[in-house]
């Protein structure tokens, strides 16, 4: 069961009303042979009546127990899913009558989003990887900032990720961004956060890199899974775009 619909179950048993009772007493029934006189005693008690201090502690403790997160609340009233989020992200991001403030605060959620392992294989189901790799060519140093950073993020630790960015042909355009001359410094930084993320454990991404910097003289062949000679080559990209400074 999605535990988002498995904590609005708990939530929905605890704060259940009992369907007898007042604030939740059980009336008392009592039998003839509980007592000498019988005949003038009634089948049953009545529960005592709720008084106002009653109703006041029960108001005041019920929200209390509902512990209920934005993620379950948004289950119960039907809010816009993660999916729909990262759609609607990307739409002002595209967007050319956006303002570039509008699409940054976008591109801020859409990252935020995206660093969920879940969210971020789902780029793919949404179609979403063509538009954000575009971005990482828009005329605006910002967009080619925030873009790389979203590639960084999405691939980082996740190898169906690291496939899809591969499959794409996205790796080239990172390997350009981080050593191009005239780059925007905090683009260059951000394609090489971008790379080192891509790179990580998955050696056909790492093969691509390797022989793309052949023409920027560091070309041989790097073990994906040897973290000390990743190191080594994310250092070099890092000190060849400060030369660049």
């Amino acid at each position: 069961m999605d535990k988002n619909l498995s904590n609005l179950l708990k939530w929905s048993i605890e704060n259940s009303t009992p369907s007898s009772g007042v604030n939740g007493a059980t009336a008392v029934t009592t039998h003839p042979s509980d007592n000498n006189n019988s005949s003038n005693t009634p089948a049953t008690a009545p529960a005592p009546a709720a008084t106002a201090a009653d109703t006041a502690a029960t108001s005041r403790t019920a929200p209390a127990g509902t512990n209920l997160n934005p993620e379950v609340l948004s289950a119960l009233f039907g809010g816009p899913s993660d999916a729909e989020l990262m759609r609607a992200a990307m739409e002002v991001i595209r967007d050319e009558e956006a303002t570039l403030e509008n699409k940054l605060i976008a591109f801020d959620n859409f990252e935020q989003l995206i660093e969920s392992i879940d969210n971020a294989n789902n780029l793919e189901q949404l179609a979403l990887w063509t538009p954000l790799l575009a971005t990482l060519e828009h005329d605006e140093s910002e967009l080619r900032r925030m873009a790389a950073w979203c590639v960084g993020t999405a691939v980082q630790n996740n190898v169906r990720s690291q496939e899809r960015l591969l499959a794409m042909g996205g790796l080239p355009t990172l390997v350009r961004l981080a050593t191009e001359e005239g780059e925007d410094d905090a683009v260059r930084r951000k394609a090489i956060y971008a790379l080192s993320s891509a790179v990580r454990n998955y050696q056909p991404a790492m093969d691509v890199v390797a022989d793309k910097l052949k023409a920027h003289g560091k070309g041989e062949k790097v073990d994906a899974a040897d973290m000390d000679a990743v190191d080594d080559l994310i250092g070099w990209l890092k000190q060849k775009a400060n030369e660049k400074v």
